[in-house]
């Protein structure tokens, strides 16, 4: 290089000293002196040192471009490489290398950065544009078209386009359970729409007009997710609300058929009305079950047969006075003591008392009386034993008195059994006499008021029924004193005039003592607890004189049906009587 220079510099001065020589043979001929030679010459080295210095200035401009492309291009490089994540690169020059060659093996490097560097950023817009777009479905904001996608070039690393990703499925995930969670709405709405008779796109249309849209995309936002279960929530308010509705008018039904007989022709129309009456929220299932026409249906019904009942109100007070005398027999009540004289049927037909109030009063007093019969179903279950018991040991009372009991004949055996089996069962009384009054007690105690039975206090009852058994043990202890003194008499008389009566005899005197015939003359203290506690008819037993004393016996519980419940005090006074003057 430098030699190539030498000789055109050497090329330079020859031409340039040959021209100069022809210039002054020139200006010899023209006669030009030797001072303006020498400012030509001076001119002429001024402007050769213009145009090198013209050169050098272009040079120098020319490398400090170079430079500075050079360091642009190298300063761009390192930004890429820095955006993208990835190690900067080193130039490398050969020795000796000039800055065009630097700057040329920089450009190739520089254009694949750059063309990497927008591949990257098409890829980050992607993935953003996506993430935009499942942000504003979740949020409800609407997309405009003149909106751009802003992706921050300063950060393009590998990293940040896997975070964005990851950002993205797990929007996706959450768009995926929006969806599914929208359509779980939706298909409820549509359940409860079914069953209330109302039209589900109408419905879901008001809450957002997209969801009617089966084919486009569906609004997952939070206003609209809580728009549906707002509207959810409503419906079920609505759909409970009738369903109360609905089995109010079941339960009015029922009680209108109950009350005036009605046809099971009519009552078919409205059976799978009542059959719901005690169905849960879940139950109710049926399209139109809940519908207001449904409803108004059975409202219609409803209010017809209030009407017919109330042009048939005196037969149907009539039958919840029935009904609430037969509840008040089986529980042993007195009716007279829960519904006042003035609530009389008479007292309706006079126009004294309105129909519905009375038969009000006749509902009340009947669910009183139910409520009290689960109180004491289980005291009267232990009267109810008590009572057989008594039974039992009139029976054996009068079986006792029988001479003729242990005659061989037909059926002895089993009437042998049967008192064998009345005997055990007379034991167990004052057990059971016992344990009734405790329950009693306690029962009274918790309710704060007396146990009745057929209109006397059952524990006095009790008492009386107890202090006769004991009057009655002791009748029977004297009965068996005499009975042991008067063998006494007859040994004695033995002893003293060796004459022994006959067997019979002897029997027949004993039957003819005075105890002996009390004892007959006595009213059976079983029967008379039977006919005062329980007037009705008793079962058969196998006794020889049964169909004698029974006409006796179903005159007194006539007798007694008659005049009511308030002389239990008397005839356990008479009884009392009876056995002292015995």
């Amino acid at each position: 290089m430098s030699n190539h220079y030498s000789e055109h510099f050497t090329r330079m001065e020859a031409t340039c000293g040959s021209l100069l020589c022809e210039l002054q043979g020139l200006w010899k001929e023209v006669g030009e002196t030797d001072g303006q030679w020498e400012t030509t010459l001076l001119e002429i080295e001024q402007e050769c040192l213009k145009v090198y210095m013209k050169k050098i200035q272009e040079a120098k401009e020319c490398r400090t471009k170079l430079q500075r492309d050079i360091a642009t291009a190298m300063a761009e490089l390192s930004d890429i490489f820095t955006s993208m994540g990835e190690s900067s690169v080193q130039r490398d020059l050969k020795p000796g290398g000039n800055l065009k060659e630097e700057l040329e093996a920089i450009i190739p490097l520089l254009e694949d950065m750059r063309r990497k560097k927008v591949e990257r950023i098409n890829q980050f817009v992607g993935v953003v544009e996506q993430i935009q777009k499942l942000s504003n479905d979740i949020l409800g904001v609407k997309e405009q078209n003149g909106n751009k996608v802003f992706v921050d070039e300063t950060n393009l690393s590998l990293r940040r386009l896997e975070e964005l990703h990851s950002e993205l499925h797990e929007l996706q995930h959450e768009k995926i359970n929006r969806l599914n969670q929208v359509q779980g709405h939706l298909d409820t709405i549509n359940s409860l729409c079914t069953v209330l008779g109302m039209n589900f796109k109408q419905t879901i249309c008001r809450v957002h007009p997209a969801l009617d849209d089966l084919n486009g995309a569906k609004d997952v936002s939070n206003s609209t997710i809580a728009r549906l279960a707002a509207q959810i929530q409503s419906l079920q308010e609505l759909k409970l609300k009738r369903m109360q509705k609905i089995q109010d008018l079941a339960s009015a039904l029922l009680e209108f058929w109950h009350l005036m007989d009605t046809p099971v022709e009519e009552q078919q129309m409205f059976l799978n009305v009542t059959c719901k009456i005690t169905a849960s929220e879940p139950e109710f299932t049926e399209p139109d079950f809940l519908s207001v026409d449904s409803i108004e249906k059975v409202e219609d019904e409803v209010s017809r047969l209030e009407q017919l009942k109330t042009s048939r109100m005196k037969e149907i007070v009539l039958k919840k006075k029935v009904e609430l005398e037969d509840m008040c027999r089986r529980t042993h009540m007195v009716m007279e003591a829960l519904i006042s004289t003035d609530y009389s049927i008479e007292a309706m037909e006079s126009g004294a008392i309105d129909p519905l109030y009375l038969l009000e009063q006749f509902d009340l007093q009947i669910s009183k009386v139910r409520e009290e019969a689960v109180s004491r179903k289980e005291i009267l279950e232990k009267v109810e034993k008590w009572l057989a018991a008594c039974e039992e040991e009139s029976w054996l009372e009068e079986y006792n008195r029988d001479d003729n009991r242990y005659n061989a004949g037909r059926g002895a055996h089993l009437i042998l059994k049967q008192a064998e089996k009345a005997r055990t069962v007379v034991n167990k009384i004052p057990a059971l006499v016992e344990a009734l009054a405790l329950k009693t007690t306690a029962w009274e105690k918790e309710r704060g008021a007396e146990f009745l039975y057929d209109g006397g206090r059952l524990l006095t009852i009790l008492e009386d029924y107890s202090s006769l058994r004991q009057e009655k043990e002791t009748q029977r202890q004297r009965q068996r004193n005499q009975k042991k003194l008067h063998g006494q008499l007859i040994a004695e008389q033995e002893a003293l005039y060796g004459s022994k009566p006959s067997p019979t005899m002897t029997a027949k005197k004993a039957s003819r003592t005075p105890t002996t015939a009390a004892s007959n003359r006595k009213l059976s203290f079983g029967g008379a607890m039977l006919q005062q506690v329980k007037p009705e008819k008793p079962t058969s037993r196998f006794h020889p004189n049964k169909k004698a004393d029974s006409s006796n016996e179903n005159s007194f519980a006539n007798h007694h049906r008659s005049s009511g419940f308030t002389s239990h005090s008397g005839i356990f006074q008479l009884s009392a009587i009876e056995f002292y003057n015995i």
